[in-house]
């Protein structure tokens, strides 16, 4: 991780982004305290697989049953 100052980021701006993209990690710094960083994005997002969590999750029967009323009022506090 390295730090520059504002002036150093604006001039270099494209070399800066090299390096991030590269797995870099840029500090922007204006009078020598820290603004800003510049972090590389994820690149790979994982896809959503459908049925992933499928016989993971069960809901027993007592889930479907009326609520009892004292939790019922607490609802409506």
């Amino acid at each position: 991780m390295i730090t520059v100052n504002i002036h150093e980021a604006k001039t270099k701006f494209s070399k800066l982004l090299s390096r991030v993209e590269g797995g870099e990690e840029i500090i922007v710094a204006k009078a020598g305290k820290p603004i800003a960083r510049i972090i590389p994005l994820p690149q790979k997002v994982k896809k959503r697989k459908p049925g992933s969590a499928k016989e993971r999750v069960v809901l027993k029967e007592s889930f479907f049953e009326p609520l009892p009323e004292s939790m019922l009022k607490e609802f409506e506090k």
